[in-house]
């Protein structure tokens, strides 16, 4: 009997696995010019962050000390956590105002719908196209940083899969909460959110400098783990903590998909 039931959940996986590609296929397919000058943008963001604080306010900071005793450089503490930054950019930018535009004035999905294509495999498709994104951004970034000598390529190598993992995690996220928003306005409060957690994840200082209760609830949001993840392999200080970092961003990419996936069979099945 388990010789009939294993390969119709094998047929079934693959076909599932199909279908969410042909919906990230279907976004490279309407590709237009103007996309590239909107990813570039987004890519020069984090590097003039990197060049105007990391390397110009730096050298008025000099080092810093991490919580280990471990002392680098600022644009090494910085460039990491600009790497994580620029994943959470190019994943929210997708999964948020595109996705919500897509879903509620373009009706794009209920269109997919007619087809064998089934809500959490469009949360799929996307969310894989928004990591094709994100992962031309961290891809460059890396570069950049192993031409100024803030890490070595190997570990630039290492750091690409944790930000394509950062990636995953706030794309997830950015899909729910493109379920959940009411309209166009709603999206001046993701900003200002995104923008609390470039400031306070211990992007441009050590969490350990923040009071006590202020550093505990930094220390909880996701994009101080990614940061802390990413900054650990870039100047090679991995240890337990960064595997607590991981398993963070993998539950928060579940959590993510099942939410948005059964967000999307309410909003678009009734």
């Amino acid at each position: 009997m388990l010789t009939l039931v294993l390969p119709r959940r094998l047929v079934s996986l693959e076909g599932a696995a199909r279908r969410s590609a042909s919906v990230a296929q279907r976004n490279i397919a309407a590709l237009k010019t103007a996309y590239w000058l909107v990813m570039l943008g987004g890519l020069l963001e984090p590097v003039l962050y990197l060049f105007s604080i990391g390397v110009g306010v730096g050298a008025l900071v000099g080092e810093i000390t991490l919580p280990g005793g471990h002392t680098v450089g600022y644009p090494e503490f910085v460039a990491p956590a600009m790497l994580a930054s620029s994943a959470m950019s190019g994943a929210l930018a997708e999964t948020t105002f595109n996705f919500f535009g897509k879903m509620k004035y373009m009706r794009l999905y209920e269109g997919m719908l007619a087809t064998p294509v089934r809500p959490i495999e469009i949360a799929l498709g996307e969310l894989s196209w928004a990591m094709l994104r994100g992962s031309v951004y961290s891809a460059a970034f890396l570069v950049i940083m192993v031409l100024m000598d803030l890490t070595t390529p190997a570990r630039a190598l290492l750091a690409f899969p944790a930000a394509v993992l950062v990636g995953f995690a706030f794309g997830a996220l950015g899909m729910t909460i493109s379920t959940l928003i009411r309209g166009w306005q709603d999206f001046d409060m993701i900003g200002a959110g995104q923008f609390a957690l470039f400031l306070f994840s211990g992007t441009f200082v050590p969490a350990t400098t923040y009071p006590p209760v202020l550093r505990w609830l930094v220390e909880v949001t996701p994009l101080y783990r990614a940061v802390d993840l990413i900054r650990g392999i870039s100047i090679g200080t991995l240890g337990p903590v960064q595997a607590l970092d991981v398993l963070y961003l993998l539950a928060m990419t579940g959590a993510g998909l099942l939410i948005a996936g059964r967000r999307m069979e309410r909003l678009l099945c009734r």
